[in-house]
């Protein structure tokens, strides 16, 4: 949630020459409506149903690049499936700097709520274990733009396809 997956995720395919899908903006697609509205009728648990649907279908594509959105990692089959299909990159990124990217954006349903950056801490505290149970490479996101992440990404996927 605020990561930088998405950006980084859409550089790194260009780069790969890979096709880039973003499994929050195939579920606005699919439904033709916005995460918020999605939360709002069906709660988070509909939202997470669709969301595992999503990344079943997303991870049989071959050769592709997959941003997730941040609460993937709480279902153990999208771990698993994200886990064995490709390699997962977790961008690490302290709550404090997750709330300054995040605090004025209105479609993270998740953040409406009178204490956000504690919210970001609860969040953090629960997903980096999983996360990181997850992860075949994990990135310090707060130390380097985007395009530096993607630099990194690309020896590593070298040096790794190589052993």
């Amino acid at each position: 949630m605020g990561a930088g997956k998405t950006t980084v995720g859409r550089q790194l395919a260009k780069r790969l020459g890979r096709l880039f899908f973003d499994s929050d903006h195939e579920i606005v697609a699919r439904t033709g409506v916005p995460i918020p509205t999605i939360f709002e009728i069906e709660g988070e648990n509909g939202f997470r149903r669709r969301e595992a649907q999503t990344i079943a279908e997303l991870s049989e594509l071959d050769g592709i690049v997959l941003a997730t959105g941040g609460g993937v990692v709480l279902d153990p089959e999208n771990r698993r499936r994200l886990h064995e299909t490709g390699w997962v990159v977790y961008l690490n990124v302290p709550p404090v700097m997750l709330y300054e990217r995040t605090r004025h954006d209105r479609n993270r349903p998740l953040l409406q709520v009178a204490n956000p950056l504690g919210r970001l801490e609860e969040l953090y505290a629960v997903r980096d274990p999983l996360y990181r149970e997850v992860a075949h490479i994990v990135v310090d996101g707060s130390r380097l733009v985007a395009s530096g992440i993607v630099l990194y990404l690309l020896r590593e996927f070298t040096r790794m396809t190589k052993t």
